[in-house]
């Protein structure tokens, strides 16, 4: 399977244009997932505009991906500001090849600034199957703490999708974090960020796929681009069986007590 993560421009592009710019990018390479970052659909600096483009998991841009996702052969993650009832949730959808949602995570944890005057916290884990292989779905703040990449992976998730919208002051998330909780679980993680200005919000870019043993498989620059990454469920095994990480955990606790 081949995994891809898109790094879209940040600034000014509405969200016709932000798809038209996946479409393009896709056309690139053949890939069976493609992870889009956070609020993608959107924008994530947008104040106001956020509630006024929230829709529904069925909305008319969950219809255009899913027929994106058609046209091209790819399963599709996407962030996007969810509206249900009363509410809006930043949440990711995952709509597969055959164009029907099988996946929808609602972010769990708000960091501190505009997010939770804005949304709702999510709850549970997401997991779902793609080509025989289990994925889990993080947003942003929820992968950077090791207790929620470890339950989904122990869930057993060994692909985990991170959309994200990540400033360029928090350049260790994206160069440490992430890789350390993909070395430390056995999980491929693709990281998805942002590129460019966002009404006065500078992101990092450096979007990512890391590998189970805690290496870049590929990693993005500062500008708009696809990258990509083959994966092997033999990588994960392996990393697990050589530090077995989640079967220790409970000795470990034990221990400490």
């Amino acid at each position: 399977m081949k995994i891809g993560v898109f790094q879209s421009e940040g600034q000014g592009i509405s969200p016709q244009a932000r798809l038209d710019r996946l479409a393009k990018a896709m056309d690139q390479q053949e890939l069976d997932l493609v992870v889009c970052p956070e609020l993608f659909m959107s924008g994530y600096n947008v104040g106001q505009s956020l509630a006024d483009l929230a829709e529904a998991q069925t909305g008319v841009f969950a219809q255009q991906v899913a027929a994106l996702a058609i046209s091209s052969g790819s399963a599709i993650v996407y962030g996007y500001p969810e509206r249900h009832g009363d509410k809006v949730f930043n949440s990711a959808l995952c709509i597969d090849k055959r164009g029907e949602v099988i996946a929808n995570h609602r972010k769990l944890l708000l960091p501190p600034g505009f997010e939770s005057d804005h949304f709702e916290s999510g709850q549970g884990l997401t997991l779902f199957e793609l080509n025989g292989v289990c994925c889990a779905i993080l947003i942003c703040y929820d992968a950077e703490f090791p207790e929620a990449v470890r339950a989904v992976s122990r869930a057993g998730a060994s692909i985990v999708c991170v959309p994200t919208a990540l400033l360029d002051e928090w350049a260790s998330v994206a160069f440490n974090m992430m890789p350390t909780r993909a070395f430390e679980n056995g999980v491929w993680l693709a990281y998805a960020n942002h590129a460019g200005s966002e009404n006065g919000m500078d992101y990092l870019g450096a979007s990512c796929i890391v590998a189970p043993n805690g290496k870049d498989s590929a990693r993005a620059g500062r500008e708009e681009t696809i990258i990509s990454a083959s994966f092997d469920s033999e990588h994960v095994t392996a990393a697990r069986a050589r530090l077995p990480y989640h079967e220790n955990i409970e000795r470990l606790q034990k221990l400490m007590t």
